[in-house]
């Protein structure tokens, strides 16, 4: 199931967050670490230190909203790079979620075939 279809800009905080911050705290993280603009509409995706969960956070014009994911058995596979945060394609983030390694994949075609 795609929960966010046509998002403009998917943010990836690279930095494991403690995960007692909601929306305030994380959208404070994103303007003064991340140097990013909160209400753009973009997506921020933030994981815990033990790399079990997610939170997602975005404006809606209305509100902010939160997103919540945690795995049951396995840990996400969270990337390790300079930059305190990286930029996801909408297809990336789908395989974030489903808990495959969004480096070094490439879009893959699926159209007319059954996926199990």
């Amino acid at each position: 199931m795609k929960m966010f279809v046509d998002v403009p800009t998917v943010y990836l905080c690279v930095d494991m967050v403690d995960f007692r911050k909601s929306i305030n705290g994380l959208a404070a993280l994103v303007e003064a670490e991340l140097e990013l603009p909160v209400l753009s509409g973009a997506l921020f995706v933030f994981c815990n230190k033990g790399r079990d969960k997610l939170k997602l956070l975005y404006w809606d014009n209305t509100g902010f909203a939160l997103w919540y994911k945690r795995l049951d058995k396995h840990k996400f596979k969270w990337p390790k790079l300079i930059s305190p945060s990286m930029t996801l394609t909408e297809q990336q983030l789908h395989w974030l979620l489903s808990g495959y390694d969004v480096i070094g994949h490439s879009k893959i075609n699926v159209t007319g075939k059954q996926v199990l």
